[in-house]
């Protein structure tokens, strides 16, 4: 039977992309209070790594990329590929799903230092083909998830035609047409809500201020000046090969979805595949600023109560395409995010002097496997500690 018509992938997929669509609803929970630090050695963050893989319900593999300076540490738990045991590796491909975001956010600091977008400009006055009860909402509230946009990944008929066939192709650029007979949900600004829908209109806007594609963009401005050479934006299916392979681990044995779903219907909110190894170098770069002004560095950094999805390493607030994920041992900045098949944590201090990456496969989030993402959550928050320790 062809995997895309999985009797209860079918059943659960509606479920699953709807939930992770909510983000932020719940703030998480205070970090852990100080200890002696003995948690904190690298050994010991093995060993959580180990027993993550171990765990009921646990992904068949990890891999933690630390970097400081130029010293990198890997630890890895588990395999790529559960049919061949191939060992899991950072330079493997990975659905890196909603820290798709972080880089439309970083398309749009790169073209406001450029001047060619502020991050004041409105939907009515850049995308005027959009409803006119969005005209108002602006830059700086779709990259912080203040819009009010509703969120296309949650309409009923988008959904409908995602669970006839996963695969299914859809026009990237005109997902929001599935919402577009919606008003907003609040008044701009007023308050925070995680929504697939805002990365779309991001993406559009560096599009119409450039007359050239999402994609294009991400090349020249993003991948090009950190040196990602194995980062792209797909339309389709398949994964990049070698990958780590995603499953549901549900299933008995663990069912192999990692070319379930097509990331057309996904685009700039969630679609980018990479790799350990190239999201260390993006993270390294849009964390300190080096793709944006100081200005516009300042106004991405300033935070508002809100999650990433799944939620981040200790105290989680939200700034402009990045997270502040405040934990016992520093802050870092960063980006999640989760599909079926992959959870990943990219984050580096804002200097991007220090720097990590979290790759699991399977998805983990609080609708789905809460306990099992509190664990998750404990061991990221042992790599930012572990990272703080390396000289």
């Amino acid at each position: 039977m062809p995997l895309q018509h999985h009797p209860r992938l079918r059943l659960c997929l509606v479920t699953v992309l709807a939930a992770a669509s909510i983000g932020g609803g719940t703030l998480p929970t205070a970090a852990a209070a100080p200890g002696d630090g003995s948690r904190d050695h690298p050994d010991q963050l093995q060993r959580q790594v180990d027993q993550l893989v171990a765990a009921p319900g646990g992904p068949p593999g990890v891999v933690v990329l630390l970097q400081s300076g130029d010293k990198r540490r890997v630890l890895r738990a588990g395999v790529a590929d559960l049919a061949t045991g191939r060992p899991i590796g950072p330079r493997d491909h990975t659905r890196i799903a909603s820290a798709s975001k972080a880089y439309s956010g970083a398309v749009a600091l790169r073209l406001v230092q450029h001047g060619a977008l502020d991050l004041d400009d409105t939907i009515g006055a850049r995308l005027p083909q959009l409803p006119r009860a969005w005209a108002k909402v602006k830059l700086r509230q779709l990259l912080q998830h203040t819009s009010g946009l509703p969120d296309y990944s949650r309409d009923p008929e988008f959904l409908r035609l995602l669970a006839a066939d996963p695969r299914r192709h859809f026009d990237s650029r005109r997902l929001l047409h599935f919402v577009r007979d919606k008003r907003l949900l609040f008044r701009p600004g007023s308050q925070y809500r995680y929504s697939n829908s805002d990365n779309i209109a991001v993406a559009l806007m560096a599009e119409a201020v450039t007359g050239e594609r999402y994609e294009t963009l991400l090349r020249k401005i993003v991948y090009r000046p950190l040196g990602l050479h194995d980062t792209s934006l797909p339309q389709g299916y398949e994964m990049v090969r070698p990958f780590m392979h995603g499953y549901d681990v549900s299933e008995v044995p663990p069912l192999d979805v990692s070319e379930l779903i097509g990331a057309s219907g996904v685009w700039a909110s969630g679609g980018i595949i990479s790799t350990p190894h190239d999201m260390n170098g993006f993270i390294r770069g849009y964390a300190s600023g080096a793709l944006t002004s100081p200005a516009a560095l300042s106004a991405q950094r300033r935070w508002v109560d809100g999650a990433s999805e799944p939620a981040g390493p200790g105290r989680n607030k939200a700034g402009l395409g990045i997270f502040r994920y405040a934990t016992r041992c520093g802050v870092v900045l960063g980006h999640t995010g989760n599909t079926p098949g992959y959870t990943q944590l990219l984050a580096a201090t804002p200097d991007g002097r220090r720097s990590l990456t979290v790759s699991l496969t399977t998805q983990v989030n609080q609708t789905m496997a809460p306990d099992l993402l509190r664990k998750v959550r404990a061991m990221e928050e042992s790599a930012v500690c572990a990272l703080q320790r390396m000289r």
